[in-house]
């Protein structure tokens, strides 16, 4: 028996988005990815929040929680410094009041993170672990389509402003192989459509990648949190039966025939 871990419904492809700082041009970002059914994280810096004569302006406070409704909201720190640099007490300050603001404003326990500045070291990686941090985005594309190694150094596959954005789009699309998992993690930030003038390069992506019934469409930590609990699942030692010890269902494909679904607490013979 041939045993393949799946995404949800039996998919082997995931898209993912991954978009800093929650400046105003997020609002037409999100009804882009929302028209096409299209989910992200949005990292967002609580402190810089409701400040005033910020060039473009940040997205306040009160419309945090109904603009982001669907997708995720994960932390960028407070003030956006190059966290590297800084004291790890510091560190420490600016990661986990930036989680309390968040998680004050929209009712969820935020468990995300993109680095600002793409700035981090081990140290950092550390400490974030320790603070509930479950993942963190870094800046360096790796013109890849796999999952991250290690979630606290995740590599997307590129940016939105990559000059082969639609081609990387189109190879995945039409990859077909089941027998492997594939994500594509593109990430950016909303302002740069304005300031290059190409919102075109989002909505020409979002209308051909949107509405396919073979990809999931995730947020960075729903795609982590699958993940696990599909590494937690407990087989016989002749693979005929499986336990999910996890609140999640998880599904896996048998002989390349047949996908499924291992519900939560359940115990399936395969």
């Amino acid at each position: 028996m041939k045993i393949y871990t799946c995404f949800p419904k039996g998919k082997a492809k995931a898209l993912t988005m991954s978009y800093d700082d929650g400046k105003i041009q997020d609002e037409r970002l999100v009804e882009i990815f929302n028209r096409h059914e299209i989910r992200g994280t949005f990292n967002l810096n609580y402190g810089m929040m409701n400040k005033k004569n910020l060039t473009p302006p940040r997205i306040p406070k009160e419309r945090v929680k109904e603009l982001y409704r669907g997708h995720e909201i994960a932390t960028h720190t407070m003030t956006h410094p190059t966290i590297a640099r800084c004291p790890l007490t510091q560190v420490a300050k600016e990661i986990l009041e930036d989680r309390e603001g968040l998680e004050a404003i929209t009712g969820t326990i935020v468990r995300g993170h993109a680095y600002p500045n793409g700035s981090y070291n081990e140290e950092i990686k550390l400490l974030f672990r320790q603070m509930g941090i479950a993942y963190a985005r870094v800046v360096e594309a790796v013109d890849d389509y796999a999952l991250p190694t290690d979630p606290m150094e995740w590599h997307p596959t590129c940016h939105h402003n990559a000059p082969d954005l639609m081609e990387k789009a189109k190879f995945f699309a039409e990859f077909k192989k089941s027998q492997y998992l594939k994500l594509m993690y593109v990430w950016g930030h909303s302002y740069e459509f304005d300031n290059n003038d190409n919102w075109n390069v989002i909505e020409e992506f979002c209308d051909y990648m949107g509405g396919r019934e073979d990809i999931w469409y995730a947020t960075n930590i729903e795609i982590i949190d699958y993940m696990e609990a599909a590494k937690s699942l407990r087989f016989s030692a002749d693979c005929t039966k499986v336990y999910n010890p996890s609140a999640d269902s998880v599904w896996l494909q048998i002989d390349g025939e047949r996908c499924v679904e291992i519900k939560g607490g359940s115990l399936v013979t395969l």
